[in-house]
């Protein structure tokens, strides 16, 4: 379920992205969930044919996904099947963060990949002929060798997963079985309350919208690849015939050919926030722990990334000593280390809190708890900066005890006065950061507090987005302000001002990648 401020941080993007008419029907299939045209035309009051076009727009650019979705008939009837139509709130999300995606690609690879990465970011989804067809007149795409360049470096891309085969249009739900519609216990549960949760309407929608692993990372390279289209081009005696022939090529591209379906590819944001994931983990590690830490834990990661299947993996394939230390002197900075040492820095890595968990001599990494304490450590700073110092500490204790405890025991586990300790851990109740429970012995009342982090994380996570809708809006104003000085002019005094509307739109523009990388801890990790 997508907060308040969620949704309107995500119509907010959509808005600047595209204009007010797709914000307003992504805001309708934000608030309302996957409906069918005539219900969303119905409730955005627009044209059907308005509609249409909006939705084009945000499928075009990945924010959108139809699909079949098979429903019970009546008494004596068929089931019966509707097209519905689901904004992916996530997929809206990572249009602010196309810079630290190129920015992963251009440590990686060279800049022909980084201009291809920023081609289907900016344009959503394309053929192979439409990505190419983009460098045709520049320096790299103007010979054959170019072309080849070209294609060489989209395989690259398409083999580190950082491209991917658009997926399927309308993807079919069927009415889950019996056993499909039943609760899965856990197994070696101790409880028979553990079941495993059921997947949500869009983790069904996404699984079955995914193309065959085969597929969905398989680039041909292609030499012959618009050779027909220059051919045309070149020819100086061109005629309606040879016109004829380009017009065919083109309804090709955009429609495909009677017996072969044209491949459409995009940038597979999955990888990018696995990538990006990783980065929180490892500055997690090396913040709570040292360098030589964080340099094992990276080599942990290089070795089974492969395996890595979901973003939100709680826990990597189990590792041997030696294959992580096999992977840790590939890098500059562990080639000094020896087995032994490895072996205690795994040592420590396992040691609360247990980044790394360890299981008949192999090692894992321990994502879940990893990025809990990432969490954990974005709450405490926001109660340091809000509340104060005095406040982090009881919010430090109340944390790691984990229960209930009663505010004379707060007080004097912190050296503070207890009229003092029950006014902070009221303001901190207030702003929904404790939980407060009245026990009554007698005459007497004592106060008991404790952190449900669970809660607190959805409340945090809600204020973040809030946060980042006032920055946008900020950043928004910033630009317009700049726009109406270089309409004027920025000679005389007027460069000044120009000059420090640029400083702060550009504090602005950091802050707000800072806190997007806040609200990926929340939400995306």
């Amino acid at each position: 379920m997508v907060s308040q401020y969620g949704i309107k941080y995500a119509v907010h993007i959509i808005t600047n992205h595209f204009g007010p008419l797709v914000a307003k029907v992504c805001d309708c299939l934000l608030k309302k969930g996957p409906l069918p045209l005539r219900e969303i035309v119905r409730y955005t009051e627009l044209s059907e044919t308005l509609v249409r076009n909006c939705l084009l727009v945000l499928i075009q650019h990945n924010c959108l996904q139809p699909f079949l979705l098979e429903e019970e008939g009546g008494f004596g009837e068929v089931n019966k099947v509707s097209s519905l139509y689901m904004v992916l709130f996530d997929n809206v999300l990572h249009r602010v963060r196309f810079s630290k995606f190129m920015a992963i690609v251009s440590q990686e690879f060279d800049k022909l990949c980084v201009d291809l990465i920023e081609t289907l970011l900016q344009h959503g989804r394309l053929s192979s002929e439409q990505i190419f067809d983009g460098f045709r007149d520049s320096t790299e795409g103007s010979s054959s060798g170019g072309m080849e360049a070209l294609q060489e470096n989209m395989h690259k891309l398409v083999m580190a997963r950082y491209v991917e085969r658009c997926p399927i249009s309308e993807p079919f739900l069927a009415l889950p079985s019996e056993e499909e519609a039943a609760p899965v216990r856990r197994r070696g549960a101790k409880s028979a309350k553990a079941f495993l949760e059921p997947e949500t309407l869009e983790q069904r929608v996404l699984v079955a919208a995914v193309p065959p692993e085969g597929m969905r990372f398989s680039f041909e390279l292609n030499p012959e690849i618009g050779a027909d289209r220059d051919k045309v081009e070149n020819n100086s005696s061109s005629n309606i015939g040879d016109k004829r022939k380009l017009d065919a090529l083109e309804s090709d591209i955009d429609g495909g050919v009677a017996d072969k379906q044209v491949a459409l590819w995009r940038v597979n944001f999955e990888e990018f926030i696995r990538r990006l994931r990783h980065k929180i983990c490892i500055e997690t590690v090396r913040t709570r722990l040292d360098d030589e830490a964080a340099t094992v834990f990276t080599a942990m990661l290089d070795a089974s990334r492969s395996e890595e299947k979901k973003i939100k993996t709680a826990s990597s394939v189990p590792l041997s000593e030696n294959s992580i230390y096999a992977e840790v002197i590939k890098s500059e900075k562990g080639r000094n280390m020896t087995l032994d040492y490895v072996i205690s820095v795994l040592v420590g890595l396992s040691s609360s809190p247990p980044f790394v968990r360890v299981v008949d001599n192999s090692y894992s990494i321990d994502f879940k708890h990893t990025i809990e304490v990432a969490q954990t450590d974005e709450v405490e700073s926001i109660v340091y900066k809000k509340y104060g110092k005095d406040a982090y500490r009881m919010f430090r204790l109340l944390s790691k005890a984990g229960c209930l405890l009663e505010t004379d025991k707060i007080s004097d586990s912190i050296f503070l006065e207890k009229k003092e300790t029950a006014n902070i851990l009221s303001k901190m109740w207030q702003g929904d950061y404790l939980q407060m429970e009245k026990l009554i012995a007698g005459p007497t009342q004592f106060l008991l507090w404790k952190v449900n982090m669970i809660n607190l994380r959805e409340r945090v996570l809600d204020d973040m987005f809030h946060a980042a809708l006032n920055l946008s809006l900020r950043v928004a104003y910033e630009l317009e302000q700049q726009k109406e000085i270089l309409h004027l002019g920025v000679d005389g005094p007027m460069k000044e001002k120009y000059e420090k509307l640029k400083k702060v739109r550009f504090l602005l523009e950091s802050s707000r990648m800072k806190l997007d990388d806040a609200i990926m801890i929340f939400h995306d990790f």
